[in-house]
């Protein structure tokens, strides 16, 4: 069993605003999914995207909208959970004042960790 607190793990700037931590990966052995913890500071969006594997989404806290790609931008707020179906492009934007952070977990084997 491992156990651990998200701020314990180094964040990782993906691009400028926008944070990732692999809490629980590959590389301490889990076999089928990867947990990660996204900080994004105000008005910072993730890139809209889409990939061939589902994912889910949990907001820790803060404000966000998810859109996907239509433009359709539903609200979000903390304790709201997400099903992204494999192939639906999104992406999330934080509309508050404050940094969102959002855990997601997504199958091992996509993404190097």
């Amino acid at each position: 069993m491992i156990i651990r607190h998200y701020g314990d793990v180094e964040a990782v700037e993906m691009m400028k605003g926008v944070r990732k931590r692999v809490v629980i990966g590959e590389r301490e052995g889990a076999p089928n999914f990867i947990m990660r913890v996204f900080d994004l500071d105000p008005k910072m969006s993730s890139p809209l995207h889409e990939h061939p594997w589902e994912h889910e989404i949990f907001v820790l806290k803060g404000e966000a909208v998810a859109r996907n790609s239509e433009g359709v931008e539903t609200p979000l707020r903390e304790g709201d959970a997400i099903f992204i179906p494999p192939g639906e492009e999104h992406c999330l934007r934080n509309r508050g004042d404050g940094v969102l952070s959002f855990m997601c977990l997504i199958p091992t084997g996509v993404e190097s960790t």
